[in-house]
C-alpha cells in the first residue's frame, strides 16, 4: 500500500501541559490552535513522517493573570516566538497500536529531541461539512501522545523560591497532545499490467 496524508483539524486537535505549583499541587494549560500532518504507509508505519505546529500565543490556565505571564519573556516570549514545532524523525512500534515518535521539539527558539509515546486510538468514516452542506464521508484517525520535558532545556527558566523551601514552577512537565487526523489523500491504485497476448499489429 502507498502513502496516504492526514492532515490535523485544529478544532479537534490540542496540547495540555502540566507543572507542579508551589510543590503542593499541579497547573494546566492549554493549547487549542495546533496544526499538522502525518504521511504513513499503513503497511509500514515505521517510515510515518510527522510535523506539528502550536501557536503559543493561545496558552490558556483559566487565570489570565498567569497566561499573560506565560506568554512574556519569563516564560515562552511570544512576542518574539510565537510558535511551537515538532518534526519527527523516527517512529518505532511497541505494540499493536502503541509507537515511540521520536523527534525534535522547537520551543522559544531551542531544539531539543524528544520522544512522544503515542496510542493509535482508531479510524472511522464520518460526515463532512462545510458551508452546511455534508460533502460525503472522510475518514477520521485518533492519536493521544504523551512525554516529559525539563522546560529548562528549552530557556523556560523563570522560578522563584517560596518561604521554607521549594519552588513556585516545577522544571519537569508533562505533555499530551490530542489528535484528530482527517484523511487528505488517497494514493491512486497501481493498474494492472496489460496481458502480452503474444500478437502482433499489421
Amino acid at each position: 500500500m502507498a502513502t496516504t496524508t492526514w492532515f490535523f483539524e485544529p478544532s479537534h486537535t490540542g496540547a495540555e501541559f502540566r507543572a507542579r505549583h508551589m510543590m503542593v499541587t499541579y497547573v494546566r494549560g492549554q493549547l487549542k490552535n495546533v496544526r499538522g500532518f502525518l504521511e504513513v504507509d499503513p503497511d509500514d508505519p515505521e517510515q510515518a513522517r510527522i510535523e506539528a505546529t502550536i501557536d503559543a500565543t493561545q496558552v490558556y490556565t483559566g487565570a489570565p493573570e498567569r497566561d499573560a505571564h506565560l506568554r512574556s519573556a519569563d516564560f515562552f516570549d511570544v512576542e518574539h516566538f510565537p510558535t511551537w514545532t515538532f518534526v519527527g524523525s523516527r517512529v518505532h512500534q511497541v505494540s499493536a497500536s502503541g509507537f515511540e515518535v521520536t523527534g525534535e521539539l522547537t520551543i522559544r527558539g531551542v531544539t531539543r529531541p524528544v520522544t512522544f509515546d503515542v496510542a493509535y486510538l482508531g479510524q472511522w468514516d464520518t460526515p463532512w461539512w462545510e458551508d452546511g452542506r455534508d460533502l460525503g464521508p472522510r475518514r477520521r484517525a485518533g492519536f493521544a501522545a504523551t512525554t516529559r520535558i525539563n522546560r529548562q532545556d528549552f530557556g523556560v527558566s523563570w522560578n522563584d523560591v517560596v518561604d521554607r523551601g521549594g519552588v513556585v514552577v516545577s522544571n519537569l512537565v508533562d505533555v499530551e497532545v490530542d489528535v484528530e487526523a482527517v484523511l487528505e489523500t488517497v494514493p491512486d491504485p497501481v493498474p494492472d499490467p496489460v496481458p502480452d497476448t503474444g500478437g502482433t499489429s499489421d
